[in-house]
């Protein structure tokens, strides 16, 4: 099949449309404004529906809507905006809706910059809206992965009925690349018996709700949430190794980092450092098992990790890791980007630092 050439954000947009969305629901925000104004083009032409919202606390309560009553939705943001729609998602995760949201990182905190970002982690990965939930969370490191991450991203929320979040950075939603358009498997879906659509030959209609009045009720809904969130994290962690089998200095990135952090340990190999990476595709769940692995390894020196912010999934590394080896941290922030040379540098000063 011939590669095209696409820009990020309309690619996963089109991708959405492949994987069965059929509502989106947005607001603009850069960077990932390409988002909704291609679906505003595409959504009526596959017999679809597409709103811009008055705000982003509106569109997230669109997708509740829309999700509820069996129709395949997603709405999408950046930093702030992604704020914004945090009591909907918790809302969507209690009546377990299973809906798409799509984050293209930026620069925080507060309005901050419209430069590539990763300081949203903490807001993907620890919920970010009240109570004891979790959203899936996709990170992909290029366009082609995006993309065939998000055929299957619907298909994931319904077999689990459970939000479902990419987060990207800016650099992803911006830049072009060559894809190929692939015919991703289709996951088996249960039944939507639960959803809000009428009788439908029932006797009763489907109510959605989130109000737990009753203490033992809510407990209830809880601990059932943390049984499914326990069978996600067994089934659903993903995860790439590379040069890991002989590394000294292992590297934890995601994103558009791991794609400078790969350059970095090819370049650190040439000079013979053994380096290796290890690369989240899911943050939520997190690869913890197999950097626990890794760390039990005698070979394995130190850790290192990553990222565009100022340290958030580090504290997931010193988790996994569980004080078996030293972990150290390096990041820029703000919308800058790390380069090659300066992950090479702080390696380098690790293998120096006896």
């Amino acid at each position: 099949m011939a590669r095209e050439i696409w820009k990020g954000s309309e690619a996963i947009a089109e991708a959405a449309i492949r994987g069965g969305c059929r509502g989106f629901f947005g607001y603009p925000i850069t960077p990932q404004n390409e988002i909704p104004e291609y679906m505003s083009k595409r959504m009526p032409e596959i017999g679809g529906v597409f709103v811009q919202s008055e705000s982003e606390i509106a569109a997230i309560n669109m997708v509740y809507g829309a999700v509820a009553s069996g129709v395949r939705a997603m709405t999408s943001s950046s930093s702030p905006g992604i704020s914004l729609k945090q009591e909907g998602i918790s809302y969507m995760a209690a009546t377990e809706l299973p809906g798409v949201i799509v984050n293209v990182n930026r620069g925080g905190p507060g309005l901050g910059s419209i430069q590539p970002s990763q300081c949203d982690y903490f807001q993907a990965t620890r919920g970010g809206g009240n109570g004891d939930y979790r959203t899936i969370v996709f990170a992909p490191a290029d366009l082609q992965e995006s993309v065939d991450l998000m055929q299957s991203a619907f298909d994931v929320a319904e077999i689990y009925r459970n939000p479902v979040m990419f987060l990207l950075d800016g650099l992803i939603g911006q830049m072009m690349e060559p894809i190929e358009w692939k015919d991703i498997p289709k996951r088996e879906v249960p039944k939507k018996d639960w959803a809000a659509e009428g009788r439908r030959g029932r006797d009763h209609n489907n109510f959605v709700t989130s109000l737990l009045i009753d203490a033992h009720e809510c407990e209830e809904l809880n601990n059932r949430l943390a049984e499914k969130y326990k069978v996600i994290s067994e089934k659903e962690c993903r995860y790439e190794e590379v040069m890991t089998e002989d590394a000294e200095y292992v590297l934890v990135a995601y994103g558009t980092t791991a794609r400078i952090v790969f350059s970095a340990v090819e370049k650190l190999r040439e000079e013979g450092i053994k380096a290796g990476m290890i690369r989240p595709i899911t943050i939520w769940p997190f690869p913890w098992k197999p950097i626990n692995d890794l760390a039990a390894k005698d070979h394995v020196k130190k850790f290192l990790s990553v990222e565009m912010s100022t340290g958030q999934m580090v504290e997931d590394v010193r988790l996994a890791v569980e004080g078996r080896k030293p972990v150290e941290f390096y990041g820029r922030t703000g919308g800058i980007v790390p380069a090659v040379s300066e992950i090479v540098s702080k390696v380098k000063a690790m293998s120096e630092d006896k």
